[in-house]
């Protein structure tokens, strides 16, 4: 019979050890990754288009897996890579496919009922009405002063496709705090 020496006995024990906690390490690194690109996502605010709602340089806690089982509705705040753009956008969702817009002395009204807003900040222009066409839908940032928000009162980008929404803004993390909702009526 042979006989170990304790030594090397336990020198093999903690390479196992160590092996599979590399293992375990690694599965874990890929199982955080795996969430943080399909399920959930960090995202940084760039520019003052949300204002107050958001300020520059705010980290985003994105949900993704939502849209799997919902569309945007109303009040909504989306990520949206639209591929006429260049970067993400960051916009709340004002108007869903069939709804009227039509923006008048600086109040928004869909379907001819007016928002009522208490996150935005400036005054939008007066535009058309527009109906929101199928699959799409209009969105705005809250920071309504003329030249701070790209968005679908820009005739270079309109209505944006549900398919181009990347996920739901949850909550900021830096600074922390939740996201202003509209009223419900």
């Amino acid at each position: 019979m042979i006989e170990l020496n304790p030594e090397v006995s336990r020198s093999v024990v903690k390479n196992k050890n160590g092996f599979w906690g590399w293992v375990k390490f690694i599965l874990l690194l890929t199982l955080a990754f795996i969430l943080i690109n399909n399920v959930i996502g960090l995202t940084r605010v760039s520019g003052n288009s949300m204002y107050p709602s958001l300020q520059n340089g705010n980290v985003l806690l994105m949900n993704k897996l939502s849209l799997f089982f919902t569309t945007p509705k109303y009040g909504d705040v989306v990520v949206i890579k639209d591929e006429r753009l260049e970067f993400s956008i960051i916009k709340r969702v004002i108007a869903v496919q069939g709804d009227r817009i039509l923006i008048r002395d600086g109040v928004i009204y869909v379907n001819e009922t007016p928002l009522p807003e208490l996150y935005t900040a400036g005054k939008s222009e007066d535009m058309a009405v527009q109906t929101v066409p199928a699959g799409s839908l209009f969105v705005i940032g809250d920071n309504r002063t003329l030249g701070e928000s790209k968005d679908s009162r820009d005739p270079s980008l309109g209505p944006v496709h549900i398919k181009d929404v990347k996920g739901y803004a949850e909550f900021s993390l830096l600074p922390m705090h939740r996201i202003p909702e509209p009223l419900d009526l």
